[in-house]
């Protein structure tokens, strides 16, 4: 459920981005907060803009990956920490698969604008946090599955 609702709330922000920042950014504060719609072919900080098509198959695997782990858990959080990530890769892979040129090598639409940092968007965010869960767990030691199952 997390990951479906994560992947929604991309695919609607990025369908109103898409509709309403065609015509240039919007100032929200100031010149600290912008929506400013952007075409990514690359990775995270626009990185490997020419590698697009192994960008995909890499978080393809890492979507399985999820769904072959989160089979063997029983702990809340970590399924939330997994889904909030799978919810990403999801909304920016859907972008890779369906918009040009297609084929697993579309861009992925950014819109949210900060100063000195790349323009990002829902996924990327829930990746970044559901990242950052997972290595919080870990260092918590906060098991995947109960003790004796």
């Amino acid at each position: 459920m997390t990951a479906f609702l994560i992947f929604l709330a991309d695919y609607l922000t990025k369908y109103a981005a898409v509709s309403f920042l065609a015509d240039g950014p919007v100032k929200v504060i100031g010149n600290f907060l912008k929506l400013d719609l952007v075409y990514n072919t690359g990775a995270a900080f626009s990185l490997a803009t020419s590698k697009t098509l192994y960008l995909s198959v890499f978080a393809m695997a890492v979507a399985a990956g999820i769904f072959y782990f989160a089979a063997r858990i029983d702990s809340t959080k970590w399924a939330l920490a997994l889904g909030t990530v799978l919810g990403g890769i999801f909304g920016n892979l859907s972008d890779r698969i369906f918009r040009s040129p297609g084929g697993l090598q579309g861009a992925v639409v950014d819109w949210i604008s900060i100063p000195h940092w790349p323009t990002f968007n829902i996924a990327d965010s829930a990746v970044v946090v559901g990242v950052i869960s997972i290595v919080s767990l870990t260092w918590a030691q906060i098991p995947p599955r109960m003790a004796g199952k």
